[in-house]
């Protein structure tokens, strides 16, 4: 069974950033995380078996962390084949 991925853009409270980065690197789910310039502080990769899954690590594991501010997720899809 292919994985699903989800990139979720994230901004960070600036003086949480650090924190907020170790936690959802503990979170079961997230594969990658990475401090990025631009409009979002983190990206983290969210690899989960079924897209059913992704919205409970969003909800539940990622926008629960104290010093989120807001989140953006780009599902992909694995390729048909």
């Amino acid at each position: 069974m292919a994985t699903i991925k989800a990139f979720v853009l994230i901004v960070v409270d600036p003086a949480k950033t650090i924190e907020v980065y170790n936690k959802l690197n503990a979170v079961e789910g997230i594969a990658e995380v990475y401090q990025v310039m631009g409009p979002y502080d983190i990206v983290a990769v969210v690899e989960v078996p079924n897209l059913s899954d992704v919205p409970a690590v969003i909800s539940r594991h990622i926008r629960a962390v104290d010093g989120i501010e807001s989140t953006t997720t780009c599902v992909s899809f694995p390729e048909a084949g």
